[in-house]
């Protein structure tokens, strides 16, 4: 069937009236009361549109029957009902208004002598019949246009002015049904957001955890904008310039960890103008490099910039996987719930950089002594299952000499410097941290004496050659401690271990002096 209404619409006084009418007047204005009763006690919208399709085709030859919307803010029209020969059939067609009659000049059109050619959308599937006749009317309220209505036939010359004004009436009747149900939708979409924000908000007094809330975050977008699926991507890389997926939930899914470098275009408008950005048609965009299209082939998509500190740390998105505007209105409630996930995030922030805080000697930078019991901890309970662990234990010979003659600040910096080879020399998996005062312990896991030894020979030569440590005559102790299930299976029995370990060599250093002297 053909679908919306017509470039060149024909005048109601340029058709045929020879048409005669299919019920009396009285008949007529008796279904217009029915209608009207119908229409105002159907409040959802997906049972309106059906409605007026069964009321309009009671009185109307209706062998293909469509209802769209219209949004003036983006001149574009899209059919969210339509019937074929008395089967009611899904659709995703968008038209702009800009090249429709019946929204142009708010005035019903009749056509009788064949579509071909002159319809300027199609619906259904590709080579079907095309209907020969149609009467389409405005939806129109409070001066608004909010649709079109169109009633259509297989046969020629099916309609006339009757039924021209007749299907005008019920248009008149739909529009003022249609603009109270979409003021009920919309008041139920609002106690959606506001129950899911109030719900993300108790989350964020509650809970510290980030992945908590993001989740929530993105099944509230789901439900809330009704798409299906949502996503947060954090920035990361050089610049900052690229996205990787942190947190994705629906059925237009995207896998975690997924990363991509983002165009100029969308740079732009995200990070720069820190608005959101939309993708009509996520298939066939340029904007997407193939990695992202292979899961999004189809649909379409909607980000807002997650801000957090005033910087735009990632971006919130939600998608459809049918061709869909994102209006105003879902922009607006993406904005919204993007600032409650960039709370989350900030919370986030401010918690790990808490706990760092308290994990990390502000000195030196190096892991703290608490730091150092929670991680050795976990060591040894591997330990315990069969891998190899020591723990060396280092002291700076005469330091307190050193800082009594020189400073506190010099001090500093001979202890700065120290922690900066010790973290050098350090392995990935192992840990360095202060122990306190000039005392500093290296957990060396899945390693033997030999490897902590050779580990030990690379600190004490890069001591000696350091500027700073060498020019000042500071040299180092060290002690160790292997980890032994029967003897030595704690972290307080290492660690003692160790220090004796390190008096031992500090007392043949002393000796070897005394010996040389």
């Amino acid at each position: 069937m053909s679908a919306q209404d017509y470039r060149n619409s024909v005048s109601p006084m340029q058709g045929n009236s020879s048409v005669s009418p299919r019920s009396s007047v009285a008949d007529r204005y008796r279904v217009l009361l029915e209608i009207a009763r119908t229409l105002s006690a159907t409040l959802s919208l997906d049972e309106l549109y059906a409605a007026i399709y069964h009321e309009t085709a009671r009185v109307l030859e209706a062998g293909g029957f469509y209802v769209s919307l219209y949004d003036a803010d983006n001149d574009r029209a899209r059919v969210v009902f339509y019937a074929d020969r008395g089967q009611i059939q899904h659709a995703e067609i968008e038209y702009p208004g800009a090249g429709s009659a019946v929204i142009q000049s708010r005035r019903a059109t009749l056509l009788n002598n064949g579509l071909d050619g002159r319809s300027v959308l199609l619906i259904g599937e590709e080579g079907s019949d095309l209907t020969r006749s149609a009467i389409s009317a405005p939806l129109v309220h409070k001066g608004r246009v909010l649709g079109v209505i169109s009633a259509q036939s297989y046969e020629a010359e099916a309609y006339g002015y009757d039924d021209l004004d007749l299907l005008q009436a019920i248009a008149d009747l739909a529009a003022v049904a249609v603009a109270n149900a979409q003021h009920v939708a919309e008041l139920s979409r609002r106690q959606r957001e506001a129950e899911k924000v109030e719900e993300i908000g108790r989350l964020l007094t509650g809970s510290l955890d980030p992945k908590v809330v993001l989740e929530t975050v993105i099944r509230a977008v789901q439900e809330v904008i009704d798409v299906d699926g949502a996503s947060v991507w954090l920035r990361e890389g050089a610049g900052g310039l690229s996205v990787r997926v942190s947190h994705s939930g629906g059925t237009v899914t995207l896998p975690i960890g997924l990363t991509w470098q983002l165009p100029p275009e969308l740079t732009h408008r995200l990070f720069a103008e820190k608005e959101v950005a939309i993708i009509d048609d996520l298939g066939s965009s340029q904007l997407l490099p193939e990695s992202i299209r292979e899961h999004l082939r189809y649909g379409s998509g909607i980000g807002a910039p997650l801000l957090v500190n005033g910087h735009v740390a990632g971006v919130l998105t939600a998608g459809s996987r049918h061709a869909r505007h994102f209006n105003s209105d879902d922009q607006a409630v993406l904005k919204r719930l993007a600032r409650q996930a960039s709370v989350a995030l900030e919370n986030a922030r401010l918690h790990s950089n808490l706990q760092a805080a308290s994990l990390t000697d502000p000195l030196t930078g190096l892991p703290n002594r608490r730091h150092l019991q929670i991680h050795l901890e976990r060591e040894i309970a591997a330990a315990q299952r069969g891998r190899y662990l020591v723990v060396a234990l280092f002291d700076l010979n005469d330091f307190k000499r050193y800082n009594d003659a020189h400073g506190h600040l010099a001090g500093d910096d001979i202890l700065r410097a120290f922690a900066q080879i010790l973290d050098e020399e350090n392995r990935a998996m192992n840990l360095v941290a202060r122990f306190g005062g000039d005392e500093f312990v290296s957990v060396l896991s899945d390693t033997h004496l030999a490897g902590a030894e050779n580990y030990v020979s690379r600190v004490s030569k890069r001591v000696l050659a350091d500027p700073i440590l060498g020019a000042h005559g500071i040299s180092v102790s060290c002690g160790m401690a292997e980890f032994d299930p029967q003897t030595l299976n704690t972290s307080h029995e290492l660690l003692k271990a160790a220090d004796r370990d390190m008096y031992r060599a500090k007392s043949r250093k002393l000796e070897r002096a005394a010996t040389s002297e």
